[in-house]
């Protein structure tokens, strides 16, 4: 690694990826770091920060999806003078927070010639400086300029040495280490390790600094003098952070303790849970908790609305703006659980608040929840499939709103033993009737049919030697299923739910046109099935009918690139199809986000990445869509995020018909004018106030984007401009004005 390693990196310019369309259902419950400005406290959350005013209990928050450029934050400081923040993230990227803008930096992630961890361990803001604490040591970052000195450094010689936290104090930084609280002057050339002083040997983990140099190692604090350590007069447990301020200093461990700039005791609290931070603020300690955001020492808490944890598999949509959200997930293709340690569970948002159940704190049974749904034969109970090697089964749950917490109702294990049977998502059909599918049946997908008189769970096996099994999908009577781990897809035409003798089974093989494994499966608008596979879709057309021919055919998605015939996606995973109002296909690929994509596929309208949009990664496990207000829901193992799409509540006549932005000023804004409530099919004919055609066209699907040129494909005059509608019979009609300035 080269002395100077970020000195000749240039400062990368913020990417927008942020709109109004975009908003999050991100967890706000874990505070890792706070800073007051002037009766308002800032705190740090793992996918983004949130400003709490004292004053008035508002509550704002800044996430990827309204200006923030990463997930995964690991460290946060904020300069109340000048009114600067700096976030750090995971992967070592940064943000520059100002009144002004959001400035992204990339230096860190680009460099080269260290391989290690670029992790954001620790920043520390001392009026226009920031010391950035990383695996292979600190550096230097100038808020003002928004860019790194010739300043990176390691700690010790020959091996890179991590700088657990680092800030600067008078005219040296200082870092503690593993190997000791180390000291080096500002005016000196950083990369040479030899001239770093030790001040103190031992293993340091914390380190702050304000009105006094105050560091910590997990179990004794101390302030620094003139070269002497002083502790502080406690015996600590396990130390999670170090404060100091103006006033006093405050150190959390299992309690949060404060301290004059003398180091003289102030007391002690528990909020009664862990924190992972704390400040004093009007002689009142806040703690920023690991579960609950910003508390305070009368229990009161203080954070934006969330579900408990980021964790997210599956999320089903309810009236009233319910929802239920899964959290479990699956590796080794889709076969084995994860074995998350803080065993989510579920959560529910019964369309004011996010409740978490209390039955998952602290439950010793094996949890790893890959759906959860409301029971069609009664609302105010919940199913959840439980998708482990052991305490796998289904589990019904009953809400209780006067405590707003679900009581455990019953178990039903499928008939299994431990490793076998694992459910994995439900479906239901008009008739109330509850379908399972799982896997690990001796070796054969299955599905789990609710006997209502039984109370229990009826077993449909189908020979076939393939372990696992995804969500079963409802569609004309017959339950459509993908089987991940062999070249099959499952169709159980099951008649009478609970008459296992009149059912029907079909395989769809390779000789239908299948050549890998299948993972997802949507019915569009038209009645054709489209699944998912590891290499592609394969589409079914008229699925219902041709399902029971004698040899149902599958056919690829073809598009044209470049004068050549080539197959939609082609060697990539799909995770999910979803199928708007519009008959639009929006398809979650494998490491490759989400494509929105016109209904024969044929054309992409939008294709959103994590890198492009508030898209935390870019595996998107599942995708629903609200059809009467066009949200898309976008869930992945690191949080929620929401997209207002233009499709929504599509019918044979017209909407509310809304057009923006109008007026179109193009020195504002350069796109193309969007026209959403349309009928399913629209005939347009946009003209000028002489009452000149100016455009025409034919829009499917609910809405339209006009580019604002003519016929002739240049650019419309300044003026007002009329659009006239009718559907596709001419029994409805609808008009708008668009004022357009160039």
């Amino acid at each position: 690694m080269s002395l100077g390693i970020l000195a000749s990196l240039q400062f990368t310019e913020a990417q927008v990826i942020s709109s109004k369309k975009w908003a999050d259902l991100f967890s706000y419950n874990n505070v890792l770091a706070m800073k007051e400005d002037n009766g308002k406290i800032i705190a740090a959350t793992e996918n983004g920060i949130f400003y709490y005013t004292i004053s008035t209990g508002e509550i704002t928050k800044l996430s990827k999806a309204n200006g923030l450029h990463n997930i995964g934050i690991t460290a946060f400081d904020y300069n109340p003078q000048t009114q600067t923040g700096l976030i750090g993230y995971e992967n070592g990227s940064m943000d520059v927070i100002t009144p002004q803008e959001i400035k992204y930096i990339v230096d860190i992630p680009i460099a080269t010639g260290y391989n290690g961890s670029k992790k954001i361990n620790h920043i520390s803001i001392t009026g226009d400086q920031a010391v950035i604490s990383v695996g292979y040591g600190v550096s230097i970052f100038n808020l003002k300029k928004k860019e790194f000195g010739d300043s990176s450094f390691f700690i010790t010689g020959g091996v890179y040495a991590a700088s657990n936290e680092a800030t600067i104090f008078g005219n040296k930084v200082y870092s503690v280490t593993d190997t000791g609280l180390k000291s080096h002057e500002l005016n000196t050339t950083f990369p040479v390790y030899s001239t770093w002083t030790t001040e103190v040997p031992g293993v340091f983990k914390h380190i702050d600094s304000e009105s006094e140099l105050v560091f910590s190692s997990d179990t004794a604090a101390f302030m620094y003098n003139n070269g002497t350590p002083t502790p502080l007069p406690v015996n600590f447990g396990n130390i999670r952070d170090v404060v100091v301020t103006a006033n006093n200093i405050v150190v959390t461990d299992n309690r949060i303790y404060t301290f004059g700039n003398n180091g003289v005791s102030l007391g002690a609290v528990s909020l009664g849970e862990d924190c992972n931070t704390a400040i004093m603020t009007g002689g009142k300690v806040l703690g920023g908790t690991i579960l609950s955001g910003i508390k305070d020492e009368s229990n009161h808490t203080y954070k934006p609305s969330g579900p408990y944890f980021n964790y997210a598999y599956k999320i089903n949509l309810y009236d009233d703006n319910q929802m239920l959200v899964s959290s479990g997930a699956r590796i080794a293709n889709y076969n084995f659980p994860i074995n998350n340690p803080k065993k989510p569970g579920f959560y529910y948002f019964n369309g004011a608040e996010w409740i978490y159940p209390s039955y998952f704190n602290n439950n010793s049974n094996q949890i790893n929840v890959l759906d959860v749904i409301k029971s069609p034969i009664d609302n105010n109970e919940v199913l959840f499939s439980n998708y482990t090697t052991h305490n796998n089964g289904v589990y019904k749950m009953k809400y209780n709103a006067t405590s707003k917490d679900f009581e455990f109702v019953k178990y039903y294990n499928l008939g299994a033993t431990p490793f076998y049977r694992r459910p994995v998502g439900f479906a239901t059909d008009p008739q109330n009737n509850i379908f399972i599918s799982f896997g690990f049946n001796d070796g054969s997908p299955s599905i789990g049919i609710y006997d209502k008189a039984a109370d229990d769970f009826i077993i449909k096996k189908i020979v076939l030697a393939s372990d696992a099994i995804q969500t079963t999908f409802f569609y004309k009577d017959m339950l459509w299923t993908p089987l991940p781990k062999s070249n099959n897809f499952w169709v159980y035409d099951y008649k009478n739910a609970t008459n296992l003798s009149d059912d029907t089974d079909i395989l769809l093989t390779e000789s239908n046109g299948l050549t890998t494994g299948t993972l997802s499966v949507a019915i569009d608008k038209s009645g054709d099935a489209w699944i998912g596979t590891y290499s592609g879709i394969k589409v079914l057309s008229n699925a219902a009918t041709e399902i029971k021919a004698s040899d149902p055919k599958l056919e690829p998605i073809v598009i044209e690139q470049n004068g050549i015939g080539e197959e939609l996606f082609r060697n990539s995973q799909i995770l999910k199809i979803e199928v708007d109002e519009g008959n639009h296909k929006w398809i979650s690929v494998e490491d490759g986000g989400v494509y929105y994509m016109s209904p024969d596929a044929q054309q992409t309208i939008k294709h959103f990445t994590k890198e492009n949009s508030p898209l935390p990664t870019n595996s998107v496990t599942d995708i629903k869509i609200d059809k009467k207000t066009g949200k898309v829901y976008f869930v992945t193992y690191s949080g929620i995020v929401t997209y207002q799409g233009d499709v929504a509540d599509v019918t044979s006549n017209f909407g509310n018909v809304v057009v923006y932005p109008n007026p179109v000023v193009y020195s504002n804004f350069k796109g193309k004018v969007t026209i959403k409530g349309l009928a399913e099919k629209t005939n347009i004919r946009i003209v000028d106030a002489a009452g000149n055609v100016v455009h025409s066209a034919v829009a499917r699907g609910g809405y339209y984007e006009w580019d604002l040129n003519n016929q002739k494909g240049i650019r419309v005059a300044s003026g007002i401009y009329f659009v006239l509608m009718t559907n596709e019979d001419g029994s409805d009609k609808a008009t708008a004005k668009i004022g357009v300035v160039n």
